[in-house]
């Protein structure tokens, strides 16, 4: 459920230029199709993350699994560009229920520290995919069209739908759940939201996470562009930070969780990610680093985010234990939305410079730790908030 969205993004970006040219349509309306996703995504969690608190987590789930396998069919044999756009748009709503409601049933069987490690345990999960993603939609289309990666996206969803069903029991029962309807459901984010730790961490979590898509976004012209880095020096070094993400993740999971009070795990990522935006910030204006120190200072950049993004999150759930579903969309929706605003900031002065991906990263990692200060107050934080 957690990789599904991922590899339905990152599976399909190798075959970007073919649908380009057997559609006959320009490379920006090919993009469109990526667009229709994220903006399915981001929405399909509000709707479907407070759905899931009064329905229950299975039946949104598995109708969400469903939608998506259909619409994973339709885009294999879509005609024309319009219908493979509002297709995708389709498959990001219909994909954001395993997103939201994977981390809904993650609070409803845990609590504290257990949730915490497991969400950094999915860390895993959600940094792998987009590495292997793009080899294995190379790979299939070397064996197939374009229309072939689709169907091989319906067929994971198909699979995921069937484990589900098998597998996944309720966790949500019936007296814990909540009445829908939305103004119910609006009066329940907007609680969520007055409630300042909450809102505290899901700012910081989310700016993180920007922080983060700058870098992915700036990195590809900055590093072969300007420091002279080679497509498979790139991706080596793409793949490298990744993976320090994902180490860092289990770390945070398996080790500092529950030695270590989580505020004081996630000020220390927060200082780690701050000083390595300054030194990049610093490195691209004051001297003439060559591609091995801005690459380092991009791995310290990386490596951080899988502490912040699995302890905020488990803060923010653990603050709404009846309301996990609202509280997982909140959260999915506010990630992306600044995830996608990141690319804009990363390219504000053109493609030769690296400056705004390093400034952009800097003032996001800045606007992270004012949050969490002002918001969360970390030093009245005792007990520790996930051992409560």
């Amino acid at each position: 459920m957690t990789a599904l969205g991922p590899l339905t993004i990152d599976l399909y970006l190798p075959a970007l230029p073919e649908v380009s040219g057997d559609l006959r349509v320009s490379q920006a309306v090919t993009q469109l199709t990526l667009t229709a996703f994220m903006v399915g995504i981001a929405v399909g969690q509000l709707v479907i993350g407070p759905l899931s608190d009064t329905l229950g987590r299975r039946r949104p789930l598995l109708a969400g699994l469903t939608v998506y396998v259909v619409a994973g069919a339709v885009c294999a044999v879509a005609p024309d560009p319009a219908i493979l756009i509002g297709m995708r748009g389709v498959q990001g709503l219909a994909g954001a229920a395993g997103i939201v409601i994977a981390r809904a049933v993650v609070r409803d069987l845990y609590d504290g520290l257990g949730a915490a490690r497991l969400l950094s345990s999915l860390m895993l999960v959600s940094g792998t995919a987009p590495i292997l993603a793009p080899v294995l939609g190379a790979q299939l289309l070397r064996l197939t069209s374009w229309r072939g990666v689709f169907v091989a996206l319906a067929l994971l969803g198909l699979a995921v739908l069937t484990a589900t069903a098998a597998l996944l029991t309720e966790t949500l029962p019936i007296p814990r759940r909540r009445p829908g309807g939305l103004a119910i459901t609006l009066r329940t984010m907007r609680g969520l939201l007055q409630d300042r730790p909450f809102t505290g961490y899901l700012l910081t979590g989310s700016l993180g996470f920007a922080a983060l898509f700058a870098y992915i976004a700036g990195s590809s012209f900055t590093l072969q562009r300007i420091y002279g880095a080679s497509p498979q020096a790139y991706s080596l070094l793409f793949a490298l930070n990744s993976i320090g993400m994902v180490a860092t993740g289990q770390l945070n999971g398996k080790v500092l969780l529950g030695r270590f009070p989580s505020h004081r795990i996630l000020t220390a990522g927060l200082i780690v990610l701050a000083c390595a935006g300054t030194t990049l910030a610093l490195l691209v204006t004051t001297t003439h680093a060559g591609l091995p120190w801005i690459a380092a200072a991009l791995f310290l950049i990386a490596c951080p985010v899988g502490m912040i993004l699995p302890t905020t999150t488990a803060l923010c759930l653990q603050r709404a234990p009846h309301t996990a579903g609202s509280a997982s969309a909140l959260l999915g929706t506010t990630q992306f939305l600044m995830g996608a605003l990141a690319p804009a900031l990363a390219g504000l002065g053109g493609q030769n410079t690296a400056l705004p991906m390093a400034a952009s990263i800097l003032g996001l990692a800045l606007a992270a730790a004012a949050c969490f200060l002002a918001l969360c107050r970390p030093w009245r934080a005792t007990p520790d908030p996930l051992a409560q």
